[in-house]
């Protein structure tokens, strides 16, 4: 397996590995290795199928129903999505939430969970010739920023994260999957089992501090959110098809 970095921060580019079909239990440690360590992994020229990608991810751990679809519907699927294609083969309009306000949010994958997401795999099957790329930036890299003061102060504080909270911002939610997904909270500072390193956790879905007035937790929440996305911090990922890309959502934030 060799292991090309992508940024000082975080970030990978696997190449040797065939994720499909894995059977050797030393490969799926290293890439639970990597995963820790790297945070964003990119695997180039993968033979990847819904199927395929379903008995990888429960290698890795046990799959999430896609919430949305689950929320609003009860139905359970475990794939979610990503483009401006239409089943008939028609785009989608531009001016869509989803493609303008929605697309800025940064965020980690259902954070608004109990149970918040340890990973997130995407697969590109089609990509366009310009544009769609995916930004990333590491919680972790922005503690480690964090003076020690900083770091201290917190450690004992605690966030609600709110999916309605977030998204009522760019679109209403249904009622039903608004019901589905009450308010959670997190630690702020959270740490890796594998290495010991801590970040904090924060992105669109977090609400606010507990123990904190409105506007006290705004501030700290935009404060920290400002500190983690510096332009230099950033990583602009662009698609290729046949990439599987997998974020470790524990740690990064992603738009």
């Amino acid at each position: 397996m060799q292991i090309e970095p992508l940024h000082k921060d975080f970030g990978a580019c696997i190449r040797g590995v065939t994720l499909s079909g894995m059977t050797d239990p030393e490969t799926l440690i290293l890439v639970r290795q990597a995963i820790d360590e790297y945070s964003l992994l990119c695997f180039p020229d993968q033979d990847m199928s819904d199927e395929k990608q379903l008995a990888f991810t429960k290698l890795l751990g046990t799959p999430e129903a896609e919430h949305v679809l689950y929320g609003s519907t009860g139905e359970v699927s475990y794939f979610g999505t990503v483009g401006n294609v239409k089943d008939d083969g028609s785009l989608q309009d531009q001016t869509n939430a989803r493609y303008q306000s929605g697309n800025q949010l940064w965020h980690s994958d259902s954070s608004f969970r109990e149970t918040p997401s340890f990973v997130s795999i995407l697969h590109a099957h089609e990509v366009p010739a310009v544009g769609g790329e995916t930004e990333f930036v590491s919680m972790r890299s922005g503690y480690q920023r964090l003076s020690q003061d900083e770091q201290q102060r917190l450690a004992s504080m605690h966030v609600i994260h709110d999916y309605v909270f977030s998204r009522s911002a760019v679109a209403p939610v249904n009622p039903n999957h608004a019901a589905s997904l009450p308010p959670v909270m997190h630690p702020m500072v959270r740490t890796n089992p594998g290495n010991g390193h801590n970040n904090y956790y924060i992105g669109s879905h977090a609400r606010s501090i507990v123990g904190m007035s409105g506007v006290e937790s705004r501030e700290l929440l935009d404060q920290l959110l400002q500190h983690t996305t510096e332009s230099a911090h950033i990583i602009r990922h662009a698609w290729a098809a046949g990439q599987t890309v997998i974020w470790d959502n524990r740690c990064l934030l992603h738009r």
